[in-house]
């Protein structure tokens, strides 16, 4: 979904080295910098008004280039949006913004106080939820139906919050090989967006 921006923008001509200066250490240019604010949030009501497809739901994760690959291919996969925490998210802009690599602009989100409450407003909207859980015995492809559903991500180190894991309709898990225990949390994104493509098909 793309979303029209009116945009006034005031050009100023700089030299490559005052771009690098004015830029934080480390951001990379090809003598064009923008100044902008960041994207604004949807209303978790709005975003899923529709119980249609597949949304998103990032318990803890923090980390920025985790984040950006995730909005990266949640827009990949066309996933209706993510909801992320108000306190502990970091914001849409920088090192998240460029792994996202125009994500952001085209999938929505939704910023909530509360996780285990916006599952149960989504689920008074007809969202099931299903919460990614390496120690599930159910196989998230063998229990996604192609209805609505809310796919819960829990941080690499931590996992699903007890709270948050309670809240689901279910748990599930992401078939691996023997020898390997996880996979890093942006990995298991786009598996588990992958996955719920194909059941709607």
């Amino acid at each position: 979904m793309l979303r029209r921006l009116n945009i006034n923008v005031a050009v100023e001509t700089q030299e490559n080295g005052e771009i690098a200066r004015l830029l934080p250490a480390g951001a990379t240019h090809q003598g064009l910098a923008m100044k902008a604010e960041p994207l604004e949030g949807l209303d978790l009501a709005e975003l899923a008004a529709t119980p249609e497809g597949v949304i998103l739901m990032l318990d803890q994760i923090t980390d920025p280039q985790n984040i950006g690959a995730i909005f990266r291919s949640a827009a990949a996969f066309g996933a209706r949006g993510i909801v992320m925490q108000d306190r502990h998210a970091p914001a849409l802009t920088g090192a998240l913004a460029k792994a996202a690599a125009g994500g952001i602009e085209r999938c929505p989100h939704a910023r909530v106080v509360n996780l285990s409450r916006a599952l149960d407003d989504l689920s008074d909207l007809g969202w099931r939820s299903i919460g990614l859980a390496g120690e599930s015995a159910a196989e998230l492809d063998a229990i996604l139906d192609g209805g609505p559903v809310v796919l819960v991500l829990g941080s690499e180190g931590e996992g699903l919050r007890r709270l948050v894991s309670e809240r689901c309709d279910a748990l599930a898990r992401i078939s691996l090989a023997q020898n390997m225990e996880s996979l890093n949390v942006s990995a298991a994104a786009a598996v588990a967006l992958y996955t719920a493509a194909k059941a709607r098909t």
